[in-house]
């Protein structure tokens, strides 16, 4: 057992993910509940209701049909099934969904992949999405677990980026590296790494500018900054992260299409599931990407940004009680 989980506790953490979970999963279960109403057995109608149920839960079309596929194979296998046995089916098959996606608890309970120090993140994602609070919670979350913890402000277009990181700093008592507003990113991104390895820190994690509207630039910009750091340490970042806006629903598709064109994407955070029916997107991203999601936020709190762990996810979509 971690030391996050000895303060926080396996079952608080499930019912922070149930709570946070409960729009997503009252929507996704009720959609589902009524595709299958009144029939005794998943022929294809009822396979034509569920597939309407999933895109509208925000399953997406093509992880829909996937899910679909799947389902038409058992019951051409088992050759009759009933409506009692689908949801079991479903939850299985959108267990592989998740599996599939390469899912991996390298930060269970907060803590680093080992093998190298400090442990270099870097944060992409377009603004409004919660990508600088998502930086400031990681960043309390593993000072909580025991890491020292360095912030990068690299989003110099925006002096309100560089501000909310640094209340977010001050707010988990870690350090943080800045730069007057115009200033070039790579050379605040330079400055946090040799900062940071000086300091003999565990983890820094570097903000970007959430811009989308030029993908050649936006290249061109990650590129320079990881050429700098690369500098200073060969093999960093070790972590590219895209933060994606859960309630924006297909749109974060259609971000994370853009980025993962951009830039070598190796991890994804999806925010704001709290106060969405959206949640089905998760599914969706995992599938088409085939990138780990790594932590999702379920909350406003520091400790509602929780580390993805696909087996309570599921669990979580179709538990109707909420425990």
């Amino acid at each position: 057992m971690g030391l996050f989980d000895k303060i926080f506790g396996k079952k608080q953490q499930q019912e922070t993910l149930n709570q946070g979970l409960e729009k997503t999963r009252e929507g996704f279960l009720s959609k589902i509940t009524k595709a299958i109403a009144g029939k005794s057995t998943v022929d294809e109608a009822v396979l034509d209701d569920l597939e309407n149920a999933l895109v509208s839960a925000d399953v997406g079309i093509e992880t829909t049909v996937k899910i679909i596929e799947q389902i038409e194979k058992r019951v051409a296998k088992d050759k009759y099934l009933n409506t009692a046995e689908l949801n079991q089916i479903l939850k299985e098959e959108v267990q592989h969904i998740l599996v599939a996606a390469s899912q991996d608890s390298s930060y269970e309970n907060y803590e680093l992949p080992t093998g190298h120090k400090p442990h270099i993140i870097l944060v992409v994602g377009v603004n409004g999405v919660g990508k600088t609070t998502t930086i400031g919670k990681l960043a309390h979350n593993f000072k909580l677990a025991g890491k020292s913890v360095l912030l990068g402000a690299a989003d110099t277009f925006r002096a309100a980026a560089v501000d909310q990181l640094t209340i977010w700093s001050e707010r988990a008592g870690v350090p943080i590296v800045k730069k007057d507003m115009g200033s070039d990113p790579a050379a605040v991104a330079f400055d946090t790494v040799n900062s940071g390895v000086a300091k003999n820190v565990d983890v820094i994690i570097i903000d970007t500018a959430g811009r989308l509207h030029n993908k050649a630039y936006l290249m061109d910009e990650l590129t320079k900054i990881k050429r700098v750091i690369q500098k200073v340490i060969p093999d960093a970042p070790h972590e590219v992260m895209l933060v994606l806006d859960g309630s924006t629903g297909q749109n974060a598709l259609e971000q994370a299409k853009h980025f993962t064109a951009a830039t070598d994407v190796t991890a994804l955070t999806i925010t704001k599931l709290d106060g969405t029916a959206k949640g089905g997107v998760v599914l969706a991203i995992a599938h088409q990407f085939k990138i780990p999601v790594k932590f999702i936020g379920v909350g406003e709190k520091a400790e509602d940004l929780l580390v993805f762990n696909k087996q309570d996810f599921v669990d979580s979509l179709f538990n109707s009680n909420g425990e």
